[in-house]
């Protein structure tokens, strides 16, 4: 049995000691202070992984219209298993940044953009789930990522999980 060293995890530096996301990384931050993507580390990746996927959501995003719906925050594909994390205020800066950062690629959005989009968070004490998935295969999903295409493409490609959750 794997002890817990050995697990395949994801942390946040960017999280505080109680589990919670900082508004600087929420659409509710102040001027420049605000929807920065949050810094991201993973430990323990599986061996065969070829390459790694995130997606983050607002898992208590509330639909006047209807039941909890998930609020997609961040998508990233084609993240290469060689990185150790994504630095905070990653998103939407990928262009800048060459070597291994090269094929990564960020998804849209539930705002319909790609990067990172912290949400403006009507009321406290809602989840984000931050899902990491390590993958025998690249994605190729042409121009315009989304959450459901990343979770149709993963399908029997998954070697391992990693979930971190933070409140805001």
């Amino acid at each position: 049995m794997a002890n817990a060293s050995d697990e395949f995890r994801l942390a946040s530096s960017g999280i505080d000691h109680e589990g919670r996301l900082p508004r600087k990384y929420t659409g509710d931050g102040q001027g420049a202070k605000k929807n920065i993507s949050p810094p991201v580390e993973w430990y323990n990746v599986p061996a065969e992984t070829k390459t790694l996927a995130l997606v983050v959501e607002d898992i208590d995003a509330p639909d006047p219209s209807g039941p909890m719906v998930p609020w997609v925050c961040w998508v990233v594909v084609n993240i290469p298993p060689t990185l150790k994390g994504l630095p905070e205020g990653f998103s939407g800066k990928e262009e800048e940044k060459g070597g291994d950062y090269v094929n990564i690629k960020e998804g849209n959005n539930d705002f319909k953009v790609p990067g990172w989009g912290g949400p403006k968070v009507p009321s406290p004490g809602h989840r984000f789930e931050f899902k990491l998935y390590a993958l025998d295969d690249e994605l190729r999903l042409g121009n315009k990522v989304t959450k459901d295409k990343v979770m149709d493409a993963i399908e029997g490609h998954v070697l391992g999980e990693a979930l971190l959750t933070a409140i805001f």
